[in-house]
């Protein structure tokens, strides 16, 4: 299932009240005075905690943390930078193509494939040089990046149900175009028992279904046991009724 908007996130952070408006088709962005409208567009069957992660605004690393009440660390696996024959300006902007995987107790909860462009010294020397993470840059600036969710997606591979959102996060400086992939969507539900392979959701069931029905395989009832059983309690299902007869006549 891929849900796609073009809706853009109203984000002033003057406003007073912020509000967060689930819709499952594109619908118009409503703008009231006093109060920051943002609508999250995302599939039918997402849950709350899916809908805080895809709603993260550069601060998806520190949501991670607090879910699974553990560290979280970033590893760049691919950087492809363009030449720096100058300082990143607006008229002479350096891009990065990166691909990071955040891990969380030696699994990976997400792949962030990114295009980074960068537009002045700062953002260059944060990202380039001192190799800052993305949303530990925008807080080290101390700036909230204009946040755009441009399409989220649903699908099933090898198995595993993926999530996976496209957004956009925009400050004076810089400007990253970001997919981000959770691999197994089990992690939400789970939490650390996925963390640490304990079980899958379906195993989870599984598991407590066999704990509620519990067969004892140690007396088989076969065909002739029943019969059995149904002999004998003819036998004294007559008995029990001719003894409470007997009873009554002597009364």
């Amino acid at each position: 299932m891929s849900v796609k908007t073009s809706t853009r996130a109203v984000d002033s952070f003057s406003k007073a009240t912020t509000s967060v408006e689930v819709c499952h088709s594109v619908q118009q962005s409503d703008t009231k005075v006093g109060r920051k409208v943002f609508q999250l567009l995302c599939p039918e069957d997402t849950t709350g905690i899916e809908r805080i992660m895809l709603a993260a605004q550069g601060d998806l690393q520190r949501l991670l943390s607090c879910f699974f009440a553990r560290p979280i660390s970033i590893e760049c696996v691919s950087a492809r930078t363009s030449p720096r024959s100058a300082p990143a300006s607006p008229q002479t902007p350096i891009t990065q193509n990166r691909e990071v995987h955040e891990h969380c107790s030696n699994r990976v909860v997400c792949v962030a494939t990114s295009v980074v462009t960068l537009t002045s010294p700062e953002t260059e020397r944060l990202l380039l040089d001192e190799k800052f993470a993305i949303g530990q840059l925008f807080r080290h600036m101390r700036v909230s990046p204009r946040f755009t969710l441009l399409n989220v997606q649903t699908r099933n591979v090898k198995g595993r149900r993926e999530l996976e959102r496209t957004y956009k996060l925009e400050a004076e400086g810089i400007c990253c175009e970001i997919t981000e992939v959770f691999p197994d969507r089990d992690m939400f539900v789970l939490g650390q028992a996925w963390l640490d392979g304990r079980a899958s959701v379906q195993e989870s069931v599984m598991e407590k279904t066999k704990s509620e029905v519990k067969v004892d395989a140690s007396v088989p009832v076969t065909a002739q046991g029943f019969l059995a059983l149904m002999f004998l309690s003819f036998i004294f299902g007559s008995y029990a009724v001719s003894r409470a007869a007997l009873y009554g006549i002597a009364v």
